[in-house]
């Protein structure tokens, strides 16, 4: 079973050898990190501490279930709430914090405000998720009163890493009416509240009428809609979806504490909650429990896509797309297997080429600062030069950047880094997207994180490349080395080719990284060391 590692630096983060093909499963950890759960029992098994706890044994966590409420409930709905002693809540956390401080701690059911006061008390420094229980979706007992959502809003907003509601629960923490805004406006009032992010889940939301599930992340990282296909249960089967918010938060939860930063973590909720919710099993008349699976992580269906932060309102073709990528029928686009050289060079494009070495090659010129700052002109010269010198070659030419002006140079493959896709405006992206689809433009995006991934697969482009792979200078950049393992599971999870690139210095790493899973793998400074001897040293 293949698993990601935290593509950013953190505490929690180990060293990955960058060479080892796989890592640990999860599950399989000596020392899983400890994260705390404060939430309520639910007499029927489906929700709160049972789906917690069901939720962190599939993420390899270990759970420390604090009791905050006993409910008296089933499938159907909740006959009452009975609210622990503070003192009883207090004594656990208290027993708790002395041999088992955790790294994150997640709230479901509080059902009471001093439950809260009592909770931030012991937090010390660990993270926290905050899922706001505010009722039942099968309906019965309410479980918030005007005092825990003054606590709410006044004291646990304000130190929350991320918060999870629903639509309904967003709004009520807000005091607004149904409706009165839509959902990326209201994660923008809660990020004012104080939270740090917000993931407003879509999952009940029964107004998504496209065949999609969406949830809106609002946070410092990537802010976006993050998509999956509705799952939608046989004529006359309830959808066995008792818990789901429980287990979104929690595997939230356990992916912080294994380093994954926010929109990663999200990702990795999503992931799971869509299996346990695809997987969800019956247990009395009414909709049953999610079963969540260790497994999910390296199940290529369970990916989602993501958008970019100006895509509020995604438009039908972005719809579209996003559905054609989920869809377990699509092809990917045909792309040509081995290595792909980059050169800032246009004068090389040709030694390059006509090597025999490669598959690909890469323009990338950059515009520049200061004196040194390239023209229109001046990059419009390059890539003319490019374009001119593989006319009738067999390898591929991409042009990086200045897609406009390559285009209109005659280029016909274009790779642009995500920056660069998020800083064009929407009749941009749509033009270039139309583009692709009458006239066989191809694109390759850059991707560094796991939000990163799904936001390329999002644009449906005809590669993304993973990296850097190993430690590079080419590039001053916050990411960590992504390393072969994660390279695998790029390569298996995407559903697009996938090419390696940073630090490829030899020829064991190329051909580890094709190993592994690669359709390509970039040589940047090494590129010339193979056109002069045919060969990389060892």
């Amino acid at each position: 079973m293949l698993v990601p590692h935290p593509s950013l630096p953190s505490p929690w983060a180990p060293d990955v050898d960058p060479d080892a093909s796989a890592l640990q499963p999860w599950t399989d950890d000596p020392h899983p990190p400890v994260i705390w759960s404060v939430a309520g029992t639910d007499s029927g098994g489906g929700a709160g501490l049972s789906a917690d706890t069901r939720a962190a044994a599939a993420m390899g966590v270990h759970l420390c279930p604090v009791v905050a409420a006993v409910t008296a409930q089933h499938s159907l709905g909740v006959c009452a709430v009975f609210p622990l002693d503070v003192a009883q809540i207090r004594a656990q956390l208290s027993a708790l914090k002395q041999d088992l401080p955790p790294r994150v701690i997640k709230t479901g059911l509080l059902a009471s405000a001093a439950a809260a006061d009592a909770l931030l008390a012991q937090r010390g420094d660990a993270l926290l998720v905050v899922d706001p229980v505010l009722g039942a979706t099968a309906g019965g007992s309410g479980f918030c009163d005007d005092a825990l959502l003054d606590a709410y809003r006044h004291q646990l907003l304000p130190q929350a890493t991320l918060i999870t509601p629903n639509r309904r629960e967003a709004e009520r923490l807000l005091g607004v009416a149904s409706g009165q805004h839509p959902v990326p406006a209201l994660a923008a009032m809660l990020r004012g509240l104080g939270a740090q992010a917000v993931c407003i889940t879509g999952g009940d939301d029964t107004s998504q009428a496209d065949g999609l599930a969406m949830d809106w992340l609002d946070s410092a990282l990537a802010t976006g809609w993050i998509a999956m296909p509705r799952l939608v249960p046989g004529q006359g089967e309830p959808l066995h979806h008792h818990g789901s918010g429980c287990t979104f938060a929690t595997a939230a939860a356990a992916a912080l504490a294994r380093g994954f930063a926010v929109p990663d973590a999200v990702v990795l909720a999503k992931m799971l909650t869509w299996t346990a919710l695809r997987d969800g099993h019956a247990a009395g008349a009414g909709a049953g429990p999610l079963r969540p699976d260790r497994r999910f992580v390296d199940d290529p269906r369970a990916l989602p896509v993501m958008g970019f932060d100006d895509e509020a309102s995604p438009d039908r073709a972005t719809l579209s797309r996003w559905r054609e990528v989920l869809s377990t029928a699509r092809r990917p686009s045909p792309f040509a297997r081995g290595l792909y050289a980059i050169t800032d060079r246009p004068e090389r494009i040709a030694a390059l080429a006509v090597s025999g070495h490669f598959e690909h090659v890469q323009l990338r010129v950059k515009r520049g600062d200061g004196p040194a700052r390239r023209s229109d002109d001046a990059l419009r010269a390059a890539i003319r030069e490019a374009v001119r010198d593989m006319a009738g070659r067999s390898s591929t030419l991409w042009i990086n950047d200045h897609w406009q002006l390559a285009l209109d140079e005659g280029a016909r493959a274009l790779h642009l880094g995500q920056e660069d896709w998020a800083a064009m405006d929407a009749a941009s992206r749509e033009d270039l997207q139309q583009r692709r689809a009458r006239h066989g433009v191809r694109l390759g995006l850059s991707s560094h994180s796991l939000w990163e991934l799904c936001r390329a697969r999002g644009v449906a482009p005809d590669y993304i490349a993973c990296g850097p792979l190993w430690a590079t200078t080419t590039k001053d950049m916050p990411w960590l080395p992504q390393g072969l393992a994660q390279l695998r599971w790029w390569s298996r999870m995407a559903g697009t080719p996938v090419v390696g690139i940073g630090g490829v210095l030899t020829d064991r790493q190329w051909r580890a990284g094709i190993a592994a899973g690669a359709s390509a793998m970039c040589l940047v400074r090494a590129a010339e060391e193979m056109v002069e001897k045919g060969r990389l040293r060892e």
